[in-house]
């Protein structure tokens, strides 16, 4: 996707009106466009910047901040292997080679089949369950070796549809936004800030005069 087209620039205009400032949409826009491609192509970063009235290293700069948006292409399903303490102690290494030779990849690498890219991560939080692994940021654990296979059978099937989507959690980021602002204040929120900002300015003219 060079840029945001037809239905899905329909969903990045609402997306931008959730906020009483259009800057603050940057990080739903970003897995908006990771949801389409599966990463957030360099042209996708210049046109979100655009809808947000920042600049494309801006938009660069926040998303590389985190781990959930890819800058690069990847596989149909990010497999993240937890490698922290707690993995570590309960088999994480020993998990990490059996999801490179199930899935097909090493660390950093997609398949050939382009549907997993392994990564080795920090803690995601599941220490009772350890050792354990995200699939798209979601999670599975205790795993051992067949559990591995069992998964990749599971997703390869589609049998994980319902709980594993392809990419990016656009879909949590529009449940929840409309709950944070509702939408009839938009619009007022957005006065109040021009004001403010317009105050702040005219103050600081003055003070240097």
């Amino acid at each position: 996707m060079s840029r945001f087209k037809d239905e899905v620039l329909q969903e990045a205009l609402e997306l931008v009106k959730l906020y009483p400032e259009a800057r603050s949409a940057t990080i739903p826009l970003c897995h908006l466009a990771q949801s389409v491609d599966g990463y957030l192509a360099p042209d996708a970063i210049e046109h979100i910047a655009e809808l947000t009235s920042t600049t494309p290293a801006e938009v660069h700069g926040t998303a590389s901040f985190y781990d959930m948006i890819q800058l690069h292409p990847v596989g149909r399903y990010v497999v993240g292997v937890c490698t922290n303490i707690a993995c570590m102690l309960q088999g994480g290494y020993e998990l990490l080679e059996a999801v490179e030779e199930t899935m097909g990849a090493s660390v950093g690498e997609t398949s050939e089949d382009s549907l997993f890219t392994v990564e080795e991560v920090e803690c995601i939080a599941l220490c009772d369950r350890a050792p354990c692994l995200h699939v798209n940021y979601r999670y599975f654990g205790p795993l051992d070796e067949e559990g591995v296979k069992r998964l990749k059978s599971d997703l390869i099937e589609g049998r994980l549809e319902d709980e594993v989507p392809s990419h990016g959690v656009i879909s949590r980021i529009k449940r929840s936004a409309p709950e944070l602002i509702p939408l009839e204040e938009i619009d007022e929120l957005r006065l109040v800030e021009d004001e403010q900002r317009s105050s702040r300015m005219a103050q600081k003219g003055g003070g240097d005069a």
